[in-house]
């Protein structure tokens, strides 16, 4: 079978993403095509995002996949409501200040590789090539979240 210059186009495309983009491989879950593994995230990348101050923490979104189980591609501006309204994220970077004081006295509530639920309008979101990263108080973590597929997106 031949391909159309359509999918050659798509295949072009691809190879070209940037290394956040190649991060998100999808959707709902680990095994969906399109879901996020933070282990393909390079150092040197990370390395080159703002450093959070205080006791602030980097969030890198979970990224819902584009296409439903059904097979309906969902738009660009979609996609981007959805992001919004995204509350699971991977932590990327915690500021030197995080979870100290007195009102962390039992220990920090996550660490930089967890998995965090975070209140839907929480924090600043900061758009870079590939997607966007959110900037969190420490105490704008609701949960940690030991396996992101427990948790359901739904559109």
């Amino acid at each position: 079978m031949t391909k159309t210059t359509l999918e050659k186009k798509w295949e072009e495309d691809t190879k070209n993403k940037s290394v956040l983009e190649k991060a998100y491989k999808g959707g709902k879950k680990k095994s969906d095509p399109d879901s996020l593994d933070p282990k393909a995230l390079d150092q040197s990348v990370i390395d080159q995002l703002p450093e959070p101050t205080g006791w602030r923490l980097m969030i890198l979104p979970f990224k819902t996949k584009k296409v439903t189980e059904g097979g309906i591609h969902l738009v660009d501006k979609a996609l981007d409501r959805q992001q919004a309204a995204t509350v699971l994220g991977y932590v990327l970077k915690v500021g030197p200040m995080a979870y100290s004081g007195e009102r962390f006295s039992s220990g920090p509530w996550c660490q930089k590789g967890d998995w965090v639920l975070y209140a839907r309008y929480a924090g600043s979101r900061i758009d870079i090539e590939g997607g966007e990263i959110k900037i969190l108080n420490d105490d704008e973590i609701i949960a940690t979240v030991s396996d992101p597929e427990a948790i359901l997106h739904n559109f």
